[in-house]
Parts: C-alpha cells; sequence; structure tokens
C-alpha cells in the first residue's frame, strides 16, 4: 500500500490480500465454512482450513469470536473414510476454467478404471451424493459429458476461449439428476417399503441416484443404484433402520453381505 492522496491498495499477483471487510453475519458465515471444510470431501484442505480459522479467530471483535467458539463447540464431525475427495487443485483449475469459458485436457479414469485423454468445454460444477461433478462439452468426443471431479486428473488450461452454450434442459442440477437416474450402475436393489416417499428420501444419502414413488396401499418404492456395493448396502440400512417392514429384490452379493452383517 501506498500513503497520500493517491494511496491506496492495489491488487497484483504473487502479493498478499489487503484486509477484508466483512460484517459481522459474513464474519461468523466464513468461520463456520472454514469449520466445516476442516472435515470436508476436499482432500488436502483440511489443514488449510484450520490455518485460516485460526487467523480468522485472531482479529474477530470478541463478540463474534464467542459465536464462532460456539459452533465450533457444538460441531461433532463424523469421521469416515472418504474415497471419493477431490484433489483441490483440480477444483480450482475447473472453477477458473468455468468462470472465464476456457477450453481444459485432462485424464479422465472411469469406473471400470480406464484412463482416456479429454479436451472439454467445462461449463458447470455441481454437488450431489457427496461427490463433484463437472458437466463439460466433450470436444472429442462431440457431446455433453458429466465427470466425476474425484476421477479427473492432471487437469491444464489451453488458453482457448469458447462461446458458452446452454446446458440440455436449461438447468445444470436437473441435468445432472437426469444423468444420475439414467445411469446404469452396476449394483441396484429395488425395496418396497411400508412408509412414505417423502420419509424414505429423508433417509437417504442423496436422492439423486434413486428413485422414490409412492404406491397405492400407503408405502412406497425405492429404486436404489450405486457404483459399489458398500454404497448401497448403506442406503439400504438407512431405509431399514426406519422400523417400517421391507421387501427387498437385490444381488446374491447384496444378500450375503447383509445377511454377514445381521449374523
Amino acid at each position: 500500500g501506498t500513503t497520500g492522496t493517491a494511496g491506496g491498495y492495489r491488487m497484483v499477483a504473487g502479493r498478499d490480500l489487503p484486509p477484508l471487510l466483512l460484517d459481522d453475519e459474513e464474519a461468523v458465515a466464513v468461520a463456520t465454512a472454514l469449520l466445516t471444510a476442516a472435515g470436508g470431501t476436499v482432500t488436502g484442505i483440511e489443514d488449510t482450513s484450520v490455518r485460516a480459522l485460526a487467523k480468522l479467530e485472531q482479529v474477530l471483535p470478541a463478540r463474534l469470536r464467542h459465536r464462532a467458539a460456539a459452533v465450533s463447540r457444538a460441531t461433532v464431525p463424523l469421521v469416515r473414510p472418504a474415497p471419493n475427495q477431490v484433489c483441490p487443485e483440480v477444483l480450482s483449475v475447473l472453477a477458473v476454467a468455468c468462470r472465464d469459458h476456457e477450453v481444459v485436457t485432462c485424464s479422465y479414469r472411469d469406473r471400470d478404471g480406464v484412463v482416456t485423454e479429454r479436451r472439454v468445454e467445462p461449463h458447470h460444477l455441481v454437488t450431489g451424493h457427496q461427490l463433484w461433478y463437472l458437466i463439460a462439452h466433450d470436444l472429442r468426443r462431440g457431446g455433453w459429458r458429466t465427470f466425476r471431479v474425484d476421477r479427473i486428473s492432471e487437469v491444464a488450461p489451453t488458453g482457448r476461449r469458447f462461446q458458452r452454450g446452454e446446458v440440455p434442459g436449461g438447468d445444470p442440477a436437473e441435468y445432472l439428476r437426469g444423468v444420475l437416474l439414467s445411469t446404469p450402475f452396476p449394483h441396484r436393489a429395488e425395496l418396497w417399503v411400508a412408509a412414505s416417499a417423502a420419509r424414505v428420501s429423508r433417509v437417504l444419502t442423496d436422492p439423486l441416484p434413486g428413485r422414490v414413488r409412492d404406491i397405492e396401499d400407503g408405502g412406497c418404492v425405492v429404486a436404489l443404484g450405486s457404483d459399489t456395493v458398500d454404497g448401497l448396502l448403506r442406503e439400504v440400512l438407512a431405509v431399514v433402520a426406519l422400523g417400517e417392514p421391507v421387501t427387498m429384490t437385490a444381488s446374491d452379493l447384496l444378500r450375503e453381505r447383509l445377511r454377514a452383517l445381521s449374523a
């Protein structure tokens, strides 16, 4: 910064950020978000979030420091394996590319473990089913594609801009929902539950990968799908935990896992 009538801050690449002016609600919101990020689904950002939170708490007024501390004391993280965490660098590059309408290249690993090189026009980042998804136009395959961000690596901007189009249907979230509902998941189960669709939907990890519909007798039918048996098992157990009668059609592998767990 410089002093005098022409003094002020200049934003220059490679320099420190100037102080931020936040109102009370914004400051508490930032502190809460950092606390959440410390145990989030973006791998490698936990320690960074803790350091940023510590710096923020040092400059918070006393009245706000107590509010932020109350959130910290009242929050208990549920730690569990997170194999689908995304790399923050990949997420950052994709976010900038979406903002600047810039073509990127990357490597993508599909559900079978096959890695292919892609050249895409990134349009939107969408979260759902505890995952990050990239909606992009694949230039080499000539069509819209949905990519799981945790399967993307070696992403690099090309410097080439593109004219941003509209996602089919106009709504990125609805487009992703449609893709996931039509995805041929390798592990599936269908449940008949003596409970309403609304009640069952509330206990699922996320309603995106499954169809839940009411039926005439007052119960509902739940069609679930997952890339892994463990993911499907988690959803089935959440429905069973409601304590209502359940009838299930599923693969032998899933039934064996349920029997073993019951034993």
